[in-house]
């Protein structure tokens, strides 16, 4: 799958056709004496804890971006929780209130960022 200069090509095709594999899940070209080992570590079928099957090379993406028990922060409290619990755990948060330090009024923690432009 590269540019190969004409005068080598002969002797790289017999080369590759000995030594190289294309991986029947990736297409990727893998040493024959790694594709056991390419097979078993990139492709083997893994549950993550949300008990979502995949491969194992698509683990870890799916555990920082779409799982839902991926680790989340609350934007009111900075408490650590998991994602399916984040909405209904803001909802709660946001309603807590705090003294405005200019006006002396109690703001919503969810109203706290655009209470400047309308405090008086």
């Amino acid at each position: 799958k590269k540019d190969i200069p004409a005068v080598n090509f002969i002797i790289h095709e017999i080369h590759c056709r000995r030594n190289i594999e294309i991986c029947p899940y990736c297409s990727d070209s893998i040493p024959k004496s790694e594709m056991k080992k390419h097979i078993e570590s990139e492709h083997v079928q893994v549950t993550c804890k949300c008990r979502m099957k995949m491969e194992n090379s698509l683990l870890k993406d799916h555990e920082a971006s779409s799982c839902p028990l991926r680790p989340v922060l609350c934007q009111f409290c900075d408490i650590q929780l998991a994602f399916n619990k984040l909405q209904e755990h803001e909802l709660y948060c946001g309603a807590r209130t705090e003294p405005c330090a200019r006006c002396g009024r109690h703001v919503l923690l969810r109203e706290l960022k655009e209470h400047p432009r309308v405090c008086g």
